[in-house]
């Protein structure tokens, strides 16, 4: 039996205006929050995520793209489940299956825990950057170690850190700076992304990879322009500087992304259009790469 019988709930919520031909991307949610500590509501966040996304123009003149042409298969959402090891099990199976089929992959959180199924489950040579306001890095946190605030600390132990870059950090504990100093995680920081530098330190490192999996944690971006997060970080990023490193991805090619930490209970509709507005972009990106 496919994993995806198993445990989807086959409620697709995106629309799409070409449901015959092949997909060209893969949307699957993961609604958990079960370890989050400070807003919790994250679970709702596919949904939201998705509902943007049908109320967003989709069409990309620069790149010569319109979404609205294409298929987007929506799987809906994994069952839920409270127990943070049990979503570890089910996500690394539903994303190892769906990772066979060299589609697009688009995850949508969901806490930032979700991370940890989702990206072991592609290629060891895949490279790996996420946009964050926080390390991830603890041992543990509330007393567990299968944790929204530890996630990146277990993907290290498992794979190690070569792949990884880290964007945006601004709020961190002195134990996950030790680590991240002890295990030579690459990052780019909130300061150099704010003097201009992000995009061309960005492209230095998807250049050496074949294939990114990128990951988005909504809180990289300042509260102003992404209110609806599980922990928001006061003095972030713009949106624009955001897209401004999104854009470089045209030069490599991203098989894998994931979003997360939107929570809609306390969004005016900003955070969950800058969520869509990624996906979209990313989407018309690979796209006019294969063209």
């Amino acid at each position: 039996m496919s994993y995806l019988d198993l445990y989807m709930n086959n409620n697709p919520l995106i629309t799409s205006s070409d449901d015959d031909s092949e997909p060209v991307a893969t949307i699957f949610g993961i609604p958990f929050d079960a370890t989050h500590s400070y807003k919790p509501g994250c679970r709702f966040g596919p949904d939201a995520i998705r509902d943007s996304f049908n109320n967003i123009e989709i069409f990309h003149p620069d790149l010569g793209i319109d979404l609205e042409t294409v298929n987007i298969e929506d799987l809906g959402n994994t069952r839920h489940t409270v127990v943070a090891s049990e979503m570890i099990d089910m996500v690394k199976k539903i994303t190892s299956e769906l990772v066979a089929k060299q589609r697009q992959l688009f995850i949508l959180g969901g806490e930032h825990s979700i991370t940890y199924g989702t990206y072991t489950s592609f290629p060891k040579d895949t490279g790996y950057v996420v946009f964050d306001a926080h390390y991830d890095l603890r041992d543990e946190f509330a007393d567990i170690k299968l944790s929204h605030a530890s996630y990146l600390r277990r993907i290290v132990e498992e794979r190690g850190a070569d792949n990884i870059l880290h964007v945006g950090a601004r709020a961190f504990v002195k134990e996950e700076l030790e680590f991240l100093t002890e295990n030579k995680i690459k990052t780019i920081t909130y300061k150099q992304i704010c003097e201009g530098k992000g995009p061309s330190l960005l492209r230095d490192h998807v250049s050496t990879f074949d294939t990114v999996y990128s990951s988005f944690d909504l809180d990289v971006l300042d509260p102003a322009y992404a209110p609806g997060v599980g922990n928001p970080e006061a003095d972030g990023i713009t949106s624009r500087e955001l897209f401004d490193m999104i854009n470089i991805f045209q030069e490599t090619k991203v098989t894998g992304v994931d979003i997360v930490e939107l929570n809609p209970y306390h969004d005016n509709g900003a955070t969950a259009s800058l969520a869509a507005k990624i996906i979209s972009t990313l989407i018309a990106i690979n796209l006019s790469r294969n063209n």
